[in-house]
């Protein structure tokens, strides 16, 4: 089989095989990709490189139905998720469009002895390396191509190996809007390279920077390789979200949100809530609605409609679930619903008593088993939520604002939900900390990371 395959995670079925890029249409490739920026990126102006992103934007919409359909055929999402994906990745070009301009116009600086001017004009960097997940084929790419185009860089973009359809898809529609606009023709670059190949892309002299959206271990690698050749890196890594209960006055409303945070995308989401720390006294009430609510949501066909959980990815995501819950099971945890998987349909699981001497405590799961823990205090449910590799986003759901803030200070994560999950919105920035990753997405912060932020004084 192909490096670059279509498995319906469904069925099984290889539906289509793509060829790995040639060394050479490699080198070709970031040639192309320098040549743009040179030629076209850095010689326009914001307005027209933001014209072309909002062209993109369109396309996205013109087109929903056929990318939907794609991605539930490569990695299961179920199809009404399908489609307000690409609605998000719309709306997340259309943003950069309406607002880079106003992000990226000169921002003076007053001078402390008052003589000349001063300020900070940003520009790109040059070519930029993507390199994308399975998880979010569309969104990933436009929280990383919209605010880097908008700047000025170019694009190569490397997707993950079962997401070649949509690779392509993306590719033909900045083709089609660059053919449209006048724009260079070479922009944004889809390469289907393996790891060896991301490799030589890191080391090569034209590219200036790289962004990850990946498991801890491949972000590290990527990390590892940047730094030695000095090249600026984003890490958009794992997550082991805690959802804190503290106080409600509806805890129907608070269980359906805490299951919606765990399934949303078959539970293969690095910032789902994947902990459930609540407080003693709401404990046993929660841990029954939960269970019962999140088991309530057993896998099925992804293109029926009204499916809330289709098939894990793959088989190996399925293998790898399965021998993470296996071996939670026979290190003691209590497991308080579970299924039998059939092929890559994987039905909820909940589990309790997992103590910090159990592989699960630290562990990220990528699919639809969530972990419940008790606590006696606002104090201990920090310490908890706190006590993880990880450090990408967090819930806090209290009726006490004041209690909403302290907490909020108090946990080690680069985003805090109070009182809602699935808040995403384009202009709302996207990290973690700790071993989660480094850098922002999304937002005017998307438009600094790859930018030359370069001081202009005049006399």
């Amino acid at each position: 089989m192909s490096h670059f395959a279509v498995v319906n995670p469904a069925t099984g079925e290889t539906l289509a095989e793509y060829p790995t890029i040639t060394a050479d249409e490699l080198d070709e490739a970031i040639a192309h990709a320098s040549e743009a920026y040179e030629t076209w990126s850095r010689k326009t102006s914001v307005a027209e490189r933001a014209a072309l992103i909002g062209r993109v934007a369109e396309l996205h919409t013109e087109r929903r139905d056929e990318l939907a359909a794609i991605v539930v055929r490569e990695m299961g999402k179920p199809l009404e998720q399908a489609l307000g994906e690409v609605d998000f990745a719309a709306a997340i070009y259309q943003y950069y469009a309406d607002n880079g301009a106003a992000f990226l116009a000169d921002e003076p600086i007053e001078l402390s002895d008052g003589s000349g001017s001063a300020f900070i004009r940003r520009s790109g960097l040059g070519v930029l390396l993507g390199i994308m997940p399975w998880n979010f084929p569309y969104y990933q790419v436009a929280r990383f191509a919209g605010p880097n185009i908008v700047v000025g860089n170019t694009i190569l973009l490397k997707h993950a190996p079962q997401c070649p359809e949509s690779a392509a898809a993306i590719a033909q529609i900045f083709d089609d809007a660059e053919a449209e606009l006048g724009a260079h023709d070479h922009v944004y670059v889809n390469i289907y390279a393996d790891n060896d190949q991301a490799a030589t892309v890191i080391a090569d002299p034209r590219v200036q920077g790289v962004s990850v959206t990946g498991s801890e271990r491949a972000g590290a690698a990527v990390a590892e390789l940047a730094g030695r050749h000095l090249k600026k890196v984003v890490l958009e890594l794992g997550g082991s979200d805690p959802f804190i209960l503290l106080s409600t006055d509806d805890l129907d409303a608070a269980v359906n949100d805490a299951v919606n945070a765990r399934l949303d995308n078959n539970g293969q989401s690095c910032n789902a809530a994947k902990r459930f720390i609540v407080i003693d006294g709401l404990y046993d009430a929660f841990a029954a609605k939960f269970t019962e609510v999140f088991t309530a949501a057993q896998p099925a066909d992804p293109m029926a409609e009204g499916t809330v959980l289709g098939p894990l990815s793959s088989a190996a995501a399925t293998e790898r679930l399965e021998e993470q819950l296996g071996r939670a099971v026979s290190q003691g945890a209590t497991v308080l619903a579970s299924g039998t998987p059939s092929g890559n349909f994987f039905p909820p699981a909940v589990l309790a008593d997992v103590t910090a001497s159990m592989d699960a405590y630290r562990e990220e799961f990528f699919g639809p088993v969530a972990a419940l823990y008790r606590v006696g205090s606002e104090e201990e449910a920090v310490r908890l939520a706190n006590d993880t590799p990880f450090g990408l986003g967090s819930y806090v759901y209290t009726t006490d604002p004041e209690q909403a803030l302290r907490v909020a200070d108090g946990i080690d994560a680069g985003m805090v939900w109070v009182n809602l999950v699935l808040g995403d919105a384009a202009e709302l920035p996207f990290g973690g900390v700790k071993r989660s990753g480094s850098g922002r997405e999304m937002g005017r912060f998307a438009l600094e990371e790859f930018a030359n932020k370069k001081l202009i004084r005049i006399a």
